[in-house]
């Protein structure tokens, strides 16, 4: 590969994050660095469009021009999809009442996160009355958004046995994606899964840290 492809491949994906520059991306959305996702999805597809143009050069005559265009088209692609989940997560957030859902852009996919506290009482999996509207308000967005997967993790603390909690957040887990359903997501895109106490988010030997470990989290990964 010739020094112009290097070249090529920075200025392509320059180009095209100059004109896709979203100075009102912030909080939760946001990525903290200057660059919203759409950015990041632009300049990501531009690295990897560039390679395939390479790849795809059977002579290696042309190898600036293939990186060129696969730069761009990859860029395009990257920018349409890190566009999408900027909007999607900032219309996510506004229709959520409590506050201490988290919604976090990862770029790649979303993560909702909801604390034990808001959804259950303690070692139930009946998801409460006032959660059930935030649950609604989810699916109205997923609903807005098909094209993606669903996936709806239960987790615990580690007080009591590990049999125990596996079977706890797997029942936590499978509630919030019932509701999700019969809120009207198709259930061929929701899956429900316990993790038990395996994937702790902070220490368990404080109560502060044992609240953060008991949640449910719903992870949307988009499919195309």
């Amino acid at each position: 590969m010739s020094f112009r492809v290097p070249t090529i491949l920075a200025a392509s994906g320059l180009m095209v994050l100059g004109a896709c520059t979203d100075p009102s991306m912030n909080g939760g959305t946001g990525t903290g660095t200057g660059m919203s996702r759409t950015q990041q999805g632009a300049l990501a597809g531009a690295a990897l469009g560039a390679l395939y143009g390479v790849s795809r050069d059977s002579d290696s005559n042309n190898e600036g021009r293939d990186a060129a265009r696969g730069a761009i088209l990859g860029a395009a692609a990257g920018a349409v999809a890190g566009n999408i989940l900027d909007r999607q997560a900032r219309s996510l957030q506004q229709s959520l009442s409590n506050p201490n859902i988290q919604v976090v852009n990862h770029g790649s996919y979303l993560q909702v996160v909801l604390p034990e506290g808001i959804l259950f009482a303690t070692d139930s999996a009946a998801v409460s009355g006032v959660a059930q509207n935030d649950l609604y308000a989810v699916a109205r967005n997923l609903n807005q958004y098909p094209n993606s997967r669903v996936e709806v993790v239960g987790h615990t603390d580690n007080t009591g046995s590990a049999a125990h909690n596996q079977d706890l957040s797997q029942r936590r887990a499978q509630s919030v994606a019932n509701i999700l359903a019969a809120a009207g997501v198709q259930s061929g895109r929701l899956a429900a899964t316990g993790r038990g106490f395996n994937q702790p988010i902070a220490s368990n030997d404080t109560a502060s840290g044992r609240a953060q470990n008991r949640r449910v989290e719903i992870l949307i990964r988009p499919t195309n």
